[in-house]
């Protein structure tokens, strides 16, 4: 599913962001105040614009309603990060993410209605850009093993069939730990006869390659 992303910060993080995004297949429109950022990002996303984000004018000038997402990434202009995530609530922006430095400044975007804020030294851009383009990851968690938790809705084309059939651990190295049903029921360590249902979440673990291959990531 192609999404239109906006992304306001052209910097290290903010550029791995931009970059994935694209080449997985989405609209990405980056916005910065530096002529050279903008420039080198040109040509590797679908259009680099220069303007003030921290400037009514110049996010008006966007047309915020047409981004299904637009990304923060001036995490290290702790103002200028608050300051565009007011001016894009205001613009009335669909779903907003923002990095923070601190604790402190996490805080302070959530407060403002932040949808969701990222720390640049736990959450590597490249792994942002593949969970917002994932549209059903629920949530993901980076364990201390080099595993990764995730939280997936299930996809259509796995409703109705057992584990065993699916074959996670077989053929991907990946062991679904619980599944959740709509109606709140967990059902922990299930076994290979359990089947997916419509609309269940599967809270799986796996190396982050093995998630990859299968879309979860």
């Amino acid at each position: 599913m192609t999404k239109k992303y906006l992304v306001i910060g052209a910097g290290r993080f903010g550029s791995s962001v931009a970059k994935t995004l694209f080449e997985l297949g989405h609209e990405v429109v980056v916005v910065d105040k530096d002529v050279a950022r903008v420039q080198q990002m040109s040509e590797l996303v679908t259009k680099a614009v220069q303007a003030d984000a921290t400037s009514e004018g110049g996010l008006n000038s966007l047309g915020m309603g047409e981004f299904d997402v637009a990304i923060v990434a001036i995490g290290g202009d702790i103002q200028a990060s608050i300051m565009a995530s007011i001016l894009l609530i205001e613009a009335g922006a669909r779903y907003i993410v923002a990095n923070a430095q601190t604790e402190m400044h996490g805080k302070t975007l959530a407060k403002i209605g932040v949808n969701r804020i990222v720390f640049p030294q736990r959450d590597m851009g490249q792994k942002l850009a593949h969970s917002l383009s994932a549209f059903n990851i629920v949530d993901l968690v980076e364990l201390s093993s080099g595993s990764n938790v995730v939280e997936v809705i299930a996809p259509a084309e796995m409703v109705g069939r057992t584990l065993e059939e699916l074959k996670f651990r077989a053929l991907y190295g990946i062991n679904v730990i619980a599944l959740r049903g709509k109606d709140g029921t967990t059902n922990i360590s299930p076994g290979a006869e359990d089947k997916i249902g419509e609309g269940d979440l599967i809270i799986a673990v796996g190396e982050y390659k093995a998630l990859r291959k299968l879309g979860w990531v």
